[in-house]
Parts: C-alpha cells; sequence; structure tokens
C-alpha cells in the first residue's frame, strides 16, 4: 500500500486566499521526499496533468483542474551550515513564510525582516521572487532542491540556475511552476552576520520614525514592516484576497520622464539597469478603480493595488476586472500592467 492518500473532486475555495470556487479531480498532500517518489512511480497518477500549489495565495482559480494537485507540505527549518560571512539556514518548502521569517529572527539570524507577513509557502518565494519594502528574495537566496519528475531524481539549482529578474525566475521563464516537472522540497538562504537594516523604503522609515527608533533592530523593522501591511492589506481571512494582484512597471527613462512631466506625484523607483519603477497601485488608483467592484470582484478601498472577493465572486470576475484596469491604466498612462497570480487554467 502506498503511504500517500489521494482526494478525489478535491474542494479548492478553501485552498487559495482569494476563496475561488473550484476542484482538483485528484490532489495528494506532499510532506515528505517518499511521497513525491511514490506518486511519480504510480502508473495511475505519475502521467496526469499536475500543478504544484503551496499556500494558494498567488492563484487564480477559473475553473476546475483536470489533473493531479499536489499539496506541497514538507516542513522542517535548521541551520544548514555556517563560514564568516553568513549563516545557511534551511527550510522545507511547506513551511509558511512569514512563520519562518519570524523564526529565522528569534534565532538571531537577521536578513529577511523586510519580507514578513507575505503570505505562502518558502517553497513559493523563489518561483516568485517575492520582494517587498526594499528587499528580493534573490538578494538573500543560497540554492534549493527539487524533485524532477522528468528524470525521477532530487535536483539542486544555485541562484545562477533561477535566473531570478523581477517577480521572476526560471521556474516561470520556463513553465515550469505551470507543467508541474519540478516540486521545490527545501530552500536554503544566505543571511550575512554583518548586518544592516533596510530602511530606505519611504513608508518603513515613516514608522520607525513613528515608533522613535532611530537605529533599529531586524526586529524593529520586521514590526514595521507589519504593522504597515497590516494597515494597507486586508487579511485573506476576513476579506479574501491575493495581496498586490499587479506588478509594478518598470518603464524606460523616456517613458518615465514624459509621466513623471504630466503628473509630478507619480511615485517613481530608479533600477539598477537604468529604468524606473512604477507604482501600480498609484496608477490604478488615478484611473478610477480604487474601490470599485465587477461583480463581487473589486479593487480594495484602502489599497488600489490589492484585488479581494466581497463574497461569491468567480474566476471569470476575477480576470473580467483584471483587464477593466489594465485597459483603463493602459489608456490613461500607457502602461501596461502585469498580474502577479498565475490562472489556472490559463
Amino acid at each position: 500500500m502506498p503511504d500517500f492518500l489521494i482526494e478525489n473532486h478535491a474542494d479548492l475555495r478553501l485552498r487559495n486566499t482569494l476563496a475561488l470556487p473550484a476542484r482538483a479531480a485528484h490532489l495528494a498532500r506532499i510532506d515528505s521526499l517518499d511521497t513525491v517518489q511514490q506518486l511519480a512511480a504510480s502508473r495511475r497518477y505519475r502521467d496526469l496533468p499536475r500543478f504544484i500549489l503551496g499556500g494558494g495565495s498567488n492563484l487564480v482559480l477559473t475553473g476546475d483542474f483536470d489533473g493531479l494537485m499536489l499539496l506541497s507540505a514538507i516542513p522542517g527549518r535548521e541551520l544548514a551550515g555556517e563560514d564568516a560571512d553568513a549563516c545557511y539556514i534551511r527550510a522545507g518548502a511547506g513551511e509558511s513564510w512569514h512563520d519562518f521569517v519570524m523564526w529565522t529572527l528569534a534565532q538571531g539570524w537577521p536578513g529577511l525582516e523586510n519580507l514578513a507577513l507575505i503570505p505562502g509557502t518558502v517553497g513559493a518565494a523563489p518561483i516568485q521572487n517575492i520582494g517587498a519594502y526594499g528587499l528580493e528574495v534573490a538578494e538573500r537566496f543560497h540554492s534549493l532542491t527539487a524533485f524532477d519528475f522528468n528524470s525521477g531524481e532530487l535536483v539542486e539549482f544555485s541562484a545562477a540556475d533561477c535566473r531570478f529578474g523581477y517577480r521572476d525566475s526560471a521556474f516561470k521563464q520556463e513553465g515550469w511552476y505551470r507543467n508541474g516537472r519540478f516540486l521545490i522540497t527545501s530552500v536554503t538562504f544566505r543571511l550575512p552576520k554583518q548586518w544592516q537594516a533596510r530602511t530606505r523604503y519611504a513608508d518603513v522609515a515613516r514608522e520607525l520614525e513613528a515608533q522613535k527608533i532611530s537605529t533599529p533592530k531586524a526586529s524593529d523593522v520586521a514590526a514595521a514592516v507589519i504593522a504597515i501591511r497590516q494597515r494597507k492589506l486586508p487579511d485573506p481571512a476576513q476579506l479574501p484576497n491575493a495581496g498586490s494582484f499587479f506588478q509594478n512597471p518598470v518603464v524606460d527613462v523616456a517613458l518615465a520622464a514624459h509621466l513623471i512631466a504630466q503628473h509630478p506625484t507619480l511615485p517613481q523607483y530608479p533600477q539598477a539597469d537604468g529604468r524606473i519603477k512604477l507604482a501600480a497601485g498609484w496608477l490604478i488608483e488615478q484611473s478610477g478603480w480604487k474601490g470599485r467592484q465587477i461583480g463581487a470582484a473589486g479593487m480594495y478601498e484602502k489599497q488600489a493595488l490589492v484585488l479581494v472577493n466581497h463574497g461569491g465572486a468567480t474566476g471569470a470576475d476575477v480576470r473580467a476586472l483584471a483587464r477593466a484596469v489594465q485597459s483603463d491604466v493602459s489608456n490613461r498612462f500607457g502602461v501596461i500592467l502585469v498580474p502577479e497570480p498565475i490562472y489556472l487554467p490559463e
């Protein structure tokens, strides 16, 4: 008898933070490497379409999934090693991202505090190259291990292998996140021993100033980030949402200069490659979408970048709203907004 259990016709409403209705033909909870190896060897399930599900916080379900959904639940947190410059911390792919961040801080290993309270799992973090408040996962990433369904072997990815970009990685570029070729089992982070607080992001600096903290510790930065996110973003348990729905667009200098000349209050963030990142939430709000709805799907009244489900929304409602917002922003500013979440089915 296999060690894994399969849930057939699995209800996914509670497994995505937008609470969209959908079912998976089959769902397996992956809590160990043995489990995934057994599934890969199973004649019944090995050739089915696959999708790897983490916390469901970066997912728009547009219908049922006629295949095998693998729920990432591999646990584990440990110090994998250290050298003169850094500590190397390994976590199972199924660990809660926020809980993992807070655990590292409690152990005295700073470096991830700017990414506190981001929903989802550790295994999903490098796929999306999650980032917030002046830090991206790529800057603290060392390596990951993943099971390759094509070869049946465990493989290791370095930072170079992952080809990180803004909210991007090889897992997205190659479509692996969608076809389920690789199931990430663990991720190792490099946390520098010579830590410096990152407080250049205006919201973080203002929050620390309000708390009268001039020389913040890592725990102070985490507390500031948590306070900011709790003010701006709704709790998915209270108002279903997928967090920031669109990527902040990165445009060339000429377009940025043109827009800023017309709209001096448009937030802008110069990038290392010379381009300019613009604030998607500002563009959406100025296009009149803050607090507006299509059906039961709407842009959050307190933060225009967040798409929420007011109750009973479907994937079609979300797609229609996203397209309407994209159209209006494009018509007004000449900027194309790209959704962060994955649509499934596409």
